[in-house]
């Protein structure tokens, strides 16, 4: 029994012939891919399926990861050309999953709020349970940010939102999550949740959601995983923490 297969199709409330309809393959085929987890669909249906119950293909047929991840690369549980390609619930997935750490190195973190339902419960939550969960954020105003905007030029912009994102996480200040500034992530946004990572490297005058993705899980020592958890620590050490940066000192910044 495949029963990543099984168990997403249970999550969607998802039957087989529904499965089958919405993949344009025969009730059949579906049976033969629920009962021999050996068997692999083709690259189109495994697409479809993937996007259907709104999780990586890898996931629902972990044997297509083993097959052709073997070297350095392995780490690489699934590359997407934008973040807006990633099915819906891996962001969800992730963050719920993880225990030990969860770590939110983009320069603004907005867009976690808009996407997220009840995204400042489940961050209130986790902390409680004993997460570590930290953001580092880009400064508003700072010249980096500035020139960021002038090559991003939409009208929400990156101050704006790191603003936003500020004023959610003040509402959290009675918990042990953690807050620092930074600049040194302004073109490279990075996530761990335990072992998983997504990394999304921001392209010139393309926003977040335009940028590629990759969606990494621990599996070696000094691999891909481990130089980007490197990257993110050398951020939190040179950070500043937002909450004890004095209010004149912000001022005076923003006005700079």
């Amino acid at each position: 029994m495949n029963e990543p297969l099984r168990a997403a199709m249970a999550r969607a409330n998802m039957t087989g012939p529904q499965l089958a309809r919405l993949c344009q393959v025969d009730p059949k085929t579906v049976t033969r891919w629920l009962t021999n987890p050996a068997r692999e669909p083709h690259a189109r249906h495994r697409a479809a399926a993937s996007r259907v119950l709104g999780e990586e293909e890898t996931v629902l047929w972990p044997s297509v990861q083993q097959l052709v991840k073997n070297g350095p690369d392995r780490e690489l549980v699934q590359m997407y050309p934008y973040r807006s390609a990633a099915p819906t619930s891996l962001w969800k997935q992730l963050i719920g999953r993880a225990e030990g750490q969860l770590t939110f190195a983009g320069y603004t973190n907005y867009f976690l709020w808009l996407e997220q339902a009840g995204f400042g419960a489940v961050l209130r939550r986790k902390a409680e349970q004993g997460c570590r969960v930290r953001f580092i954020l880009g400064e508003p105003g700072h010249p980096i940010t500035r020139q960021r905007e002038l090559e991003e030029d939409v009208p929400l912009t990156l101050s704006t939102r790191i603003e936003v994102t500020l004023s959610e996480l003040a509402k959290l200040r009675d918990t042990s999550i953690e807050t620092r500034y930074e600049t040194g992530h302004v073109s490279l946004s990075v996530f761990r949740f335990d072992r998983d990572m997504i990394v999304t490297p921001l392209l010139p005058g393309r926003i977040g959601h335009d940028a590629p993705m990759m969606h990494l899980r621990r599996a070696q020592d000094d691999g891909l995983f481990d130089r980007f958890a490197g990257h993110i620590e050398d951020l939190w050490a040179k950070g500043r923490d937002v909450w004890t940066i004095p209010t004149a000192e912000v001022a005076a910044d923003a006005q700079a």
